[in-house]
């Protein structure tokens, strides 16, 4: 099996509504994002024929740029957050999600808007959104890992 990685940054904020600590603040970070995909069908015994590639670098790019750029320069605030808190800000500076913007919810919204996207030739395999320098949230794309 032969991995791809690509790696985006973007810079948004954010505040945790009652988060029982800073975090409930709003405040920055600079987002780092590595979207990892792998080949579905490419025997990769030995050298891949045709380009000698599972996946262009650029097609991936543009994918995730789709989906990352709403983020970037951002506020970003759960509908409850925004309910409850007065917050002047215009329109296309604040983006309004269901959830939380933790990390672990950010790399659900990018698996989710992601993996719809990508061609059927390639999967998906792991998505890491480091927060800060020495924090991450991860998922990975394990199928049956676990039992039910």
């Amino acid at each position: 099996m032969i991995s791809l990685t690509k790696i985006f940054r973007f810079d948004a904020a954010h505040a945790i509504h009652e988060y029982p600590g800073a975090c409930a603040n709003i405040h920055g970070h600079s987002y780092e994002l590595h979207v990892t995909v792998i080949s579905k069908d490419v025997d990769t015994s030995t050298y891949i024929e045709k380009l000698g590639i599972i996946y262009d670098f650029k097609d991936l790019k543009k994918i995730v740029l789709e989906v990352v750029n709403q983020f970037d320069h951002k506020l970003l605030l759960s509908k409850t957050s925004v309910k409850k808190r007065a917050v002047a800000v215009n329109e296309d500076e604040l983006l309004v999600m269901d959830a939380e913007p933790t990390a672990e919810n950010l790399v659900i919204y990018f698996r989710d808007r992601i993996q719809t996207q990508i061609p059927d030739t390639v999967k998906l395999q792991r998505l890491i959104l480091w927060e800060t320098k020495d924090s991450y949230a991860e998922w990975i794309n394990k199928p049956n890992s676990f039992p039910l």
